[in-house]
């Protein structure tokens, strides 16, 4: 139960985010700050923001963060 984490930066090299990946293909998305911002469904196929919303269907999980 290992996860993968992929660091997002902006095109001047900053950290900007974080995106963890489990083992069953799940993301969650997290700021600079390490606070959430949403999450990907693998299952389901559904990209949700911090509340819960569907914001798309298909994984859309990095444009979650802001640059």
């Amino acid at each position: 139960m290992t996860k993968d984490t992929q660091i997002v930066r902006d095109f001047t090299g900053r950290i900007v985010g974080y995106i963890e990946t489990d083992f069953q293909g799940n993301k969650i998305v997290r700021d600079f700050y390490r606070v959430i911002l949403g999450k990907y469904d693998k299952k389901n196929n559904v990209t949700r923001d911090f509340y819960g919303r569907i914001v798309a269907r298909g994984d859309v999980s990095s444009s979650l963060i802001k640059f």
